[in-house]
């Protein structure tokens, strides 16, 4: 049964990862010619600030930072400062239109709702992008970065760094090989929003700030007043009502907490149990607290229905959100930790903690399972110190694992079963970091572990939980229609709307 399993699921997952032609042979090459390893791409951004910066320092180091675009100068003013030759911009279309001969890639880091235009714009210049989770807010846009990515032969990556982590592989292999026989039941959890979620009432206009152009930043959204007033006091990342976080909870800028973690947290069971490729029977909330007309609610369960895909059995994924501690499962040991591990606070250096591995740089990010770690946990005088709570536990009909946030500390439970335990031999090709996987490819090398034809299938059926928030009752999903078949209000969700001027080319699905 273990051969039958790694051998099955090594065909499946590997095929096509390298191009026909090896390296340097990639689609991406027909339009924007060979580009050696050794050159440097111009990287430009759209989103300058916040997560954008992150990106963007991940890209600087190797390669050129030639353009920024960020519609809030005050959110984005220590990139403009970091990169004072790069022009800056407020419209990306502007830039796209006076930079493109400048540019190779593309780094979109906005609010949500305008992910699919910002890289459709881009992809049509036959520019690679690197998009940041969820990809896109709906199903129909998830298909077309899809199809537009194949069309105009570049390459691409979602930003869920987990899907590049060392532990995600791990936990693949660990159940490809059948340490824990047949999975029936994933759950995964999260501690966002921690950001104001269920507000009910939409408070007074307020003046837009200098430093920010509020009709670039609605983009595709139908215009309607700002406003920072409402909360009492700043949330935690400094704004109020929009920004410059608290779009996430909004029907029309976000996609609440399920499109800010689902796409790390979920990522290890997409990968390990072929969610994406599975037919999906059924996509509900089973529980929803703090509703909103606008806003996604305050905490949700869902419950996502998978068939059988080839010698694997039919699966229940559960996903909890809101969460103040992990959730009790039943059929996981007690006293046992899932997801994220506790660290430890404790007198002096920790007995027997081994320095880092020459594979440390492919853990991005997060770490391997450690089991000096772990005995430190009952070394005397140890304060442990609880981790927020988000992660996913597996429940197979042979035993339990459970993985981190972005899949990282992948461990059988109880803990003790990782006494002396050697990990599966590697069927999947390790990553040498999620932004340095994007350039590689963008080089011409092998497609990034996150590329659209990975990404787009896999937030096509983690879009279907969004929706299954707004409404009540079973969703029944037709893929080969794209279609929610039993409720037809649910089914206009599928795709959004566009403000007159923020449109894209459409491609043919």
């Amino acid at each position: 049964m273990a051969f039958n399993r790694r051998h099955f699921f090594y065909g499946s997952l590997l095929a096509g990862a390298v191009p026909t032609g090896g390296f340097g042979s990639s689609p991406s090459l027909k339009f924007m010619g060979y580009k050696s390893p050794n050159e440097k791409l111009n990287f430009a951004a759209i989103g300058s600030g916040g997560q954008g910066a992150s990106n963007i320092r991940a890209a600087s180091p190797t390669e050129n930072i030639v353009a920024l675009c960020d519609v809030d100068d005050k959110r984005a003013a220590e990139t403009f400062k970091a990169f004072p030759k790069a022009p800056t911009y407020r419209d990306f279309r502007k830039m796209l239109d006076k930079e493109a001969n400048n540019i190779d890639a593309v780094i979109v880091a906005t609010p949500d709702h305008m992910h699919a235009t910002a890289a459709m714009w881009c992809m049509e210049r036959n520019k690679h992008v690197y998009v940041q989770k969820p990809l896109v807010r709906t199903v129909w846009e998830a298909r077309q970065m899809r199809a537009a990515a194949k069309k105009y032969g570049v390459a691409t990556q979602m930003g869920n760094q987990g899907y590049s982590n060392e532990g995600t592989r791990q936990c693949a292999e660990m159940i490809w090989n059948g340490e824990i026989g047949n999975v029936t039941e994933v759950h995964a959890w999260s501690d966002r929003p921690i950001w104001p979620q269920g507000i009910t009432e939409i408070p007074k206009e307020t003046p837009v700030p200098s430093t920010l152009d509020w009709d670039l930043w609605l983009g595709v959204a139908n215009a309607r007043p700002f406003s920072d007033a409402g909360l009492a006091k700043p949330d935690r990342f400094g704004g109020y009502f929009y920004l410059p976080f608290s779009w996430r909870g909004f029907f029309d800028f976000g996609a609440g907490a399920l499109g800010d973690m689902a796409c790390h947290i979920l990522g290890a069971p997409n990968m390990a149990l072929h969610l994406s490729k599975r037919k999906i029977v059924g996509v509900e909330c089973v529980k929803k607290e703090g509703t909103s007309p606008f806003q996604f609610p305050k905490s949700c369960t869902l419950r996502f229905d998978f068939a059988a895909y080839g010698n694997m059995p039919a699966l229940k994924v559960f996903w909890y959100d809101g969460m103040k501690e992990s959730p009790k499962i039943a059929g996981v040991p007690d006293g046992e930790w899932v997801g994220d591990p506790p660290s430890v606070r404790q007198a002096g250096p920790r007995p027997n903690r081994p320095t880092r591995s020459a594979t440390a740089d492919f853990r991005s990010p997060g770490r391997v399972y450690n089991a000096a770690d772990f005995e430190a946990l009952k070394a005397p005088g140890a304060e442990l110190v609880r981790p927020t709570p988000n992660g996913s536990v597996f429940l197979g009909d042979k035993g339990v694992l459970t993985t981190g946030t972005y899949g990282e500390n992948t461990r059988l439970l109880p803990i003790e079963k990782m006494k002396g335990y050697n990990m599966p031999a590697p069927l999947l090709t390790r990553s040498p970091g999620h932004m340095r996987d994007f350039i590689r490819a963008a080089k011409g090398g092998s497609p990034a572990c996150s590329n659209f034809d990975v990404a787009a299938p896999f937030v096509e059926w983690m879009l279907l939980g969004v929706i299954a928030l707004r409404h009540e009752g079973k969703l029944e999903y037709d893929p080969e229609k794209m279609r929610i078949s039993n409720n037809p209000e649910a089914n206009k969700l599928l795709k959004p709307t566009f403000r007159k001027g923020w449109e894209f080319h459409t491609v043919k699905l």
